[in-house]
């Protein structure tokens, strides 16, 4: 037989484009439309329908920026319609290549009643089904002209990313708003040659299936007069059958399929515009399980549905009937699907705390899974916090777009620092917007690294990031490939569903150990400082709020402020969504995320000096007030009382010009340059400088990535490096026991102040920037005299190792990686600790010196700012504060306390005397992350503790108060049924640690 498969290829590509496709709405007549045009922000929904409106054409141009239209449509279905389906095709000026990313509409009737989403994949709007002939119509569309902030050309820089720089051009052109009659025959030809022809183009030119699916395509198109196609679909359908009904085999890979629409909570949109996102997309799911009996959907973040609850009522009311039916299904269990890089502790405790307590309380749902498809890697302590709150599974498909390494497994049990292992899945498909294309099938089938040991893997199916949610077509597609030959087969299930198949298939999956680091989005750990600022600050904030209340609350009465802490709680939370505090969003959610950030602060800064105020009592006794988990100049972890004097610092002028500073732990030299050439450890005599280096060296690099600008920084940014070493100024600082410095460079001006606090053995590095430079990246860099092949950095309740060298790929690929209050680096017997009080990104080189003693440099710098200007191009413009501490001679339990000591400084308040801990740990080893009161108004204590040297601990926990009993809890504060509680001994229990282990206990007040 002569080979004529590219003809007919091309042939099936022509007709379904130009024939068959336009013949599925193959009558129209236009509606009238008529606008009303919101003057500022999004009104409520009964303010939109009652507006005056003004007629409009199809081809005008409409929405300014950010801007809201509702538009009127008004028609008659013709009489001859009768009996047939009929549909409102209601284009805003889509582009069908942008879902989620342009112009977007809800559908309501005119007495407020939601019907659907519109959004470029889904224009249509069902009138009847058949209709009657001669109905009227009258449909409101709210439009939100949401402006293309990433076009054709991506990573440009554009205004068009905040309310107050976007103008007010319009950004659309109304393109039609018609009623149409919808040819159901033709629609589904369309998906069977759909179907057939992408599995067809997957299967191997010499596979007898792929010869049969042409010779059936070319039989269906025989039988399809061009001239009249709704007229002969169904012969063509018929011709086609045998083909559709050709079961698959045995062996072939088994899809779950989750109706999915992954909705950024704020990214290149505001978190207003998020709220509207997500009721189009609840809108047009619920009614998409309406029509389609098999169809299940999931929808992750907490946050997001609780903002249908309090935005969209009548959405909600869709919305909870699906849940009980089991099919429109709560996912994740956390309030949004956060970073889990930079989070601290307890902030990463409580993204499931209020996620899963929020399903609970409304739907007495408790997920089993952690929910997190686009995060940009997963810190190395996660696992137990999934498992403490009670979940046990793990999905996420962001690995996937690592550039130097391609991970080993696709299901796998992940180990964190302290042993916890999570059951996970990266779903091959390789896209958690998965439309059903064949070719996104084969993909999945071809890449999954599983097979023999597994043939299962899910596919979150339907557009996201800007939301849209599943289509019909992708439904239709899904139906044909339940049970089709060459392919995989798909199934609609539940992520509860697939796991519990995969663990049951699969149940001794390949260990991985250690974090999930992504190779990509590095720069999302320094992007956007006064964000990751507000959010570090916040999190201590938080902390010293709840545990002056709670101390307050138990000794004096102070009422607890249940409600103000749940909402600031939130509001954090949702702020380390993996756009926000990654620093990947437009310039209006940075803008608006400090404002709510100071807000905050105010906030807990007045609920702290009340409760401390209501500690302290009248009198005039100078207190100072320790929120650290560790002892402070004699002020123990929790307490209040007079703080112990301790030696002065010593400043000395150098014959060269520079200075010497002097507290009797360390003597620090800083040369004339304002770079610190000595801090020598005076108890070891141990010099931390490595010879002939300089340390406090702020360097600058160029830093334009290839792409993604506010999320990247490529590696060969250190190909060109300039160091910042000429100074305006080096001067003694005010008080006489410090050094101030002054540099200008580019557009920029920095002012250091070096000081070394009496009694402590550190030198501190306050940095202030105000910065004005593009595309360049600021380092401050520590040139160490330490020889080690591996160094810590805080995660979750713990830290974890990184290697300093580049033996592998896997390695030289972690250039730049995250940290949350230290990293520490250590030879047998002595170590040196870098804390900083809000930065996260770092990294650690190694270089052997050639000359003089031949030993290792070990290089540690803090990334400090960058200057991208996508989306964002004025990032980071403006004044930075950042404090630093170089701690010498530090072992890896110093790092610790110095971590939470630079991180929560010491409050003073004149007081009647001494607050005595409301409870206190007698191992230092042993952290308590927080003391509050229990989240159901009991007023039982809840303490959570963690090892955190990485070593078992004994240690007795002792309550200031009396005790009548106590519980071992999760972290929703609800007892562990395989647990016994702790014995009580005159208010001690003792408490056994593996390392790194995080425990919650809930301690009743006699």
């Amino acid at each position: 037989m002569h080979d004529d498969r590219t003809l007919v290829e091309a042939r099936l590509r022509r007709v379904l484009d130009e024939r068959i496709r336009p013949a599925v709405h193959p009558e129209s007549v236009p509606l009238e439309v008529a606008v009303w045009h919101a003057p500022g922000e999004p009104v409520p929904v009964a303010e939109g329908l009652a507006a005056d409106v003004e007629p409009v054409t199809v081809g005008s141009r409409w929405g300014a920026p950010w801007g809201t239209s509702w538009f009127r449509v008004t028609g008659t279905v013709p009489a001859e319609w009768a009996g047939k389906t009929v549909e409102a095709i209601l284009d805003l000026g889509f582009d069908e290549n942008m879902p989620g990313f342009q112009c977007e509409g809800l559908v309501y009737r005119p007495d407020g009643t939601p019907v659907k989403g519109l959004n470029p994949r889904n224009q249509w709007v069902r009138i009847g089904a058949p209709v009657q002939g001669g109905e009227e119509v009258r449909l409101h569309v709210e439009a939100a002209s949401n402006p293309v902030v990433m076009g054709p050309r991506p990573f440009t820089p554009t205004p068009l990313g905040d309310l107050e720089t976007a103008g007010r051009d319009p950004q659309y052109t109304l393109t039609r708003m018609d009623l149409a009659v919808l040819d159901e025959t033709v629609w589904h030809l369309v998906t069977d040659l759909e179907v057939l022809g992408e599995l067809m183009a997957e299967l191997p030119v010499d596979s007898p299936r792929r010869w049969e699916i042409l010779r059936a395509a070319e039989r269906a198109l025989d039988a399809l007069d061009l001239q009249d196609v709704g007229g002969t679909a169904e012969r063509a359908r018929a011709c086609l059958a045998d083909v559709l009904a050709a079961p698959a085999v045995p062996s072939a890979h088994r899809i779950s399929a989750v109706g999915h629409a992954h909705i950024d909570s704020a990214w290149l949109w505001p978190l207003r515009e998020t709220v509207r996102k997500v009721a189009r997309t609840a809108a047009n799911m619920t009614a998409l399980l309406d029509d389609e009996p098999d169809f299940v959907f999931a929808m992750s973040q907490a946050q997001q549905w609780a903002w249908v609850k309090e935005h969209r009522p009548e959405v909600w009311a869709r919305v909870k009937k699906a849940v009980a039916d089991g099919r429109f299904v709560p996912a994740g269990g956390m309030w949004v699907e956060s970073d889990t890089n930079m989070p601290g502790s307890e902030a990463m405790a409580r993204q499931f705390v209020h996620g899963k307590r929020f399903f609970l309380d409304e739907f007495g749902v408790d997920n089993d899974e952690a929910w997190l498809p686009d995060t940009f890697g997963f810190a190395a302590g996660l696992p137990q916090i999934i498992r403490a709150a009670g979940s046990r599974y793990l999905l996420t498909q962001k690995i996937s777009w690592s550039r130097t390494n391609s991970f080993p497994h696709h299901t796998f049990r992940w180990e964190g620092i302290d042993g916890t292992r999570i059951y996970t899945h990266f779903p091959p498909v390789d896209t958690y917007n998965c439309s059903m294309r064949g070719a996104e099938i084969a993909h999945a089938v071809r890449n999954f690294k599983d097979k023999g040991a597994a043939r299962h893997s899910l596919a979150p199916t339907g557009w996201g990031d800007g939301g849209g949610g599943t289509t019909r077509e992708m439904v239709a597609k899904a139906a044909r490939l339940r049970d089709l030959e060459g392919s995989a087969t798909v199934t609609w299930e539940t992520p509860s569903a697939f796991f519990a198949k995969a663990e049951a298939e699969n149940p001794e999956p390949p260990v991985w150990v250690g974090e999930l680091y992504l190779e990509l989005h590095r720069a999302t750990l320094t992007s956007q400082a006064g964000t990751k600022q507000g959010n570090r600050r916040s999190e201590h904030l938080l902390r010293e709020a709840e545990l002056w209340a709670a101390t307050a609350a138990v000794r004096t009465g102070f009422p607890y402020p249940y409600a103000d802490l749940d909402r600031i709680w939130k509001t954090v939370l949702l702020h380390q969504f993996h756009d926000i505090l990654p620093g990947s969003s437009i310039a209006w959610v940075h803008r608006e995320a400090r404002a709510t950030y100071a807000r905050i602060a105010d906030e807990l800064n007045g609920i702290v000096d009340a409760a401390q105020r209501a500690l302290a009592g009248e009198g005039t006794v100078p207190l100072l007030f320790n929120a650290a988990p560790h002892t402070r100049a004699g002020v123990p972890a929790g307490g209040a009382r007079p703080a112990e004097a301790s030696e002065r610092t010593t400043h000395a002028g150098r014959p060269d010009g520079g200075h010497v500073l002097d507290n009797g732990l360390l003597r620090i030299g800083v040369d004339p340059r304002g770079l610190v050439d000595s801090v020598l450890d005076l108890a070891t005599g141990r010099e931390t400088i490595a010879p002939g280096r300089t340390g406090n060296l702020l360097q600058l690099h160029q830093d334009l990535p290839n792409m993604w600008d506010a999320w990247d920084v490529d590696e060969f940014y250190r190909n060109t490096v300039t160091d910042l070493t000429d100074a305006d100024e080096v001067t003694p600082g005010d008080d006489g026991a410090s050094v101030r410095i002054v540099r200008t460079f580019g557009g920029s001006r920095v002012t250091q102040l070096l000081s070394l606090p009496p009694g402590e053995k550190c030198l501190v590095v306050d940095t202030e920037v105000d910065w004005h430079e593009t595309e360049k990246f600021l380092k401050l860099a520590f040139p160490l005299d330490l020889h080690t092949d591996r160094y810590a950095s805080e995660t979750q309740f713990g830290h974890f190792f990184r290697p300093t060298h580049t033996n592998t790929s896997w390695e030289a690929a972690k250039f730049e990686a995250c940290n949350h209050r230290f990293v520490h680096l250590q030879e047998p017997d002595w170590g040196v600790a870098l804390v900083n009080d809000g930065t996260y990104g770092h990294d650690v080189t190694r270089a052997v010196r050639t000359d003089g003693d031949g030993g290792t440099t070990t290089t540690v710098r803090a990334s400090l700012l960058r200057a991208p200007r996508f989306p964002d191009p004025e990032t980071d413009q403006g004044v930075h504060r950042f404090r630093h501490a170089l701690v010498p001679g530090a072992s890896i339990g110093d790092a610790v306390r110095e971590g939470w000591r630079i991180n929560l400084p010491e409050r003073r308040l004149d007081g009647a005397g001494e607050v005595t801990p409301l409870v206190t740990v007698d191992r230092d080893s042993v952290v308590v992350t927080a003391v509050k009161l229990a989240d159901d108004g009991s007023g039982d204590v809840v303490v959570r503790f963690h090892e955190a040297h990485g070593a078992r601990a004994r240690a007795t926990l002792t309550a200031g108060f009396p005790l009548a009993g106590a519980e071992v809890t999760d972290l929703l504060e609800r007892p562990l049924a395989d647990t016994a509680p702790p014995a009580v001994d005159d208010g001690r229990i003792a408490v056994a640690l593996r390392p790194f282990e995080l425990r919650t206990l809930r301690l009743k007040r006699a």
